[in-house]
């Protein structure tokens, strides 16, 4: 897992998750981590973009049990993982789930180098009509609810997106100094 510095490797991720990804991709927005895989032959074989988390969602905030007020304090230690490509010729049995634990592992770590705090918690959301969140699960998320079908463009309700299962995990703290390991939370 090597983190996307360089505007090259940039312009990679970009392209592929244009060309690849079911949802497609117009670049990251804010503060953001991305993630190239390769394996041991230097060959590309995913990416990963994180980015800010959401918002508001009700499920999450509600598992995490926070007031308006803490949310707004501490949502910056929510990172959500905004995309997450394996590309289409590789395959290799339980490549996603091992690439998630790899960035459980990291995320904060690079997070805290680049935007100068550590992330806590990691997020993301699943279409649930297109796939089963099995990935996930394997890779020790938990699913703690669904998403109602709205976005944040859709003030008047107008709106219909599909309904996605919502997935949050701790991150693996690695402390810089030592080589300890130890979770958060």
């Amino acid at each position: 897992m090597e983190r996307v510095d360089t505007l090259g490797q940039r312009r990679q991720v970009n392209q592929w998750l244009e060309q690849y990804h079911y949802r497609g991709y117009s670049g990251a927005v804010g503060e953001n981590v991305q993630y190239i895989a390769r394996d041991a032959c230097g060959q590309d074989l995913a990416v990963m973009v994180f980015g800010a988390a959401a918002w508001k969602v009700a499920a999450r905030d509600q598992f995490i049990g926070w007031s308006v007020g803490q949310r707004r304090a501490a949502l910056r230690l929510i990172v959500n993982q905004q995309r997450f490509l394996i590309l289409p010729w590789v395959r290799v049995r339980h490549l996603a789930s091992h690439l998630l634990a790899l960035a459980q592992r990291r995320v904060s770590v690079d997070w805290q180098a680049r935007y100068g705090h550590p992330v806590w918690l990691l997020e993301t959301f699943v279409e649930a009509d297109r796939f089963a969140g099995t990935t996930y699960q394997a890779a020790g998320w938990l699913r703690v609810g669904q998403t109602t079908g709205r976005t944040r463009q859709d003030r008047d309700r107008t709106l219909e997106v599909p309904l996605k299962s919502i997935w949050l995990n701790r991150c693996i703290l690695v402390s810089e100094n030592t080589s300890a390991v130890y979770e958060s939370g």
